[in-house]
């Protein structure tokens, strides 16, 4: 029946997808011109900072007196236009990327982002995902780029795909995934971190990134009349392909992936159709050897790639204000 087709829920998300897409697209063609005001204003401002701070300070107060019904021309918002148009001095680059997402998405990146490569990189996931502001915060915080962009992905992807999916299956992957909206507790066991996904999977979802849809937890596959559970299976309609994640809560071990591999064929054998893509595997472990991992992989003919996972910790900047397990332990003894 077609309600209960993979294939159609797939769809369904395919669609969902490409009408928030339409949507944050013509957002952004509204916010097309304003930004480029706001670029030409901080041009002006630059053009006369010798008048110091005090020009800022007036200019804000004479254009609400004018335009009272105007917002974006607070002292901080000028400050925010004479920044930008002196960090983006490439209007060209303004006019066909920056302008492309919203204000606050600009702010937020020049704010966050130093380098210009990583700006470059935020700005156009921005525009290919279709991120709001809150979600740029999130994918900045986490370091996406750093775990996305820069990692050293451990994967066969490259040799058990042709090109193009290969390249988007690489590009999907991450690592580590940081699953920071689940509270970190030292005796979690594999399943409670599977029902702590399954619980938030739009943050799931948010995580493993664009196009994935959610088709089940401990999914029940019958081989030889013999009953498999899968930890966690979707589809990727990027990839056009079934995705297979097996989450460990211990080191990468090389049985892991003779595990995955076995999960990837049931899945070719009983659910890919004939024009869905090769299935592709992800196991999620709590640590990894890269050269351990790498060789267990190399012989496997089944695509699949071996990530670390993160859970919810206290963030970096917190940690050096608390004392640690070992005071308190002291403090009470």
């Amino acid at each position: 029946m077609l309600l209960n087709d993979n294939q159609y829920l797939a769809v369904v998300e395919e669609i969902k997808n490409k009408i928030q897409m339409a949507r944050y697209k013509a957002t952004v063609e509204v916010n097309r011109e304003l930004i480029m005001l706001y670029y030409s204003i901080g041009e002006t401002i630059n053009a006369h900072k010798s008048w110091g701070n005090r020009f800022i300070d007036n200019l804000s107060r004479d254009i609400t007196l004018a335009y009272p019904e105007a917002k974006g021309y607070s002292v901080r918002n000028l400050k925010y236009m004479a920044k930008f148009a002196a960090e983006f001095t490439d209007i060209e680059f303004v006019q066909t990327v920056s302008a492309q997402i919203p204000w606050s998405h600009n702010v937020a990146i020049m704010e966050k982002i130093k380098d210009k490569e990583q700006r470059i990189w935020y700005i156009e996931k921005t525009i290919k995902n279709g991120w709001s502001h809150s979600v740029l915060i999130h994918q900045i915080e986490s370091k996406l780029y750093e775990r996305q962009a820069i990692i050293h992905k451990v994967e066969n992807f490259d040799r058990r795909l042709p090109t193009p999916q290969s390249e988007l299956a690489v590009q999907t992957m991450k690592d580590p995934y940081v699953f920071d909206f689940i509270p970190f507790k030292e005796d979690m066991v594999e399943r409670d971190i599977e029902n702590a996904l399954v619980k938030d999977v739009t943050a799931f979802l948010l995580e493993l990134g664009t196009g994935f849809a959610f088709l089940g937890h401990q999914y029940h596959l019958v081989v030889g009349g013999e009953d498999f559970y899968i930890d966690l299976l979707f589809y990727n309609i990027n990839l056009k392909c079934y995705v297979v994640i097996e989450l460990k809560n211990e080191k990468f071990k090389p049985e892991h992936a003779g595990q995955l591999s076995f999960y990837i064929s049931a899945v070719d054998g009983e659910l890919r159709k004939p024009d869905d893509n090769p299935t592709i595997g992800l196991l999620l472990c709590k640590s990894k050897n890269n050269l351990v991992a790498e060789y267990a992989l190399q012989d496997i003919n089944k695509p699949m790639g071996v990530s670390e996972y993160r859970l919810g910790e206290l963030p970096e900047e917190y940690k050096d204000l608390l004392p640690s397990i070992e005071d308190i332990q002291k403090r009470i003894k």
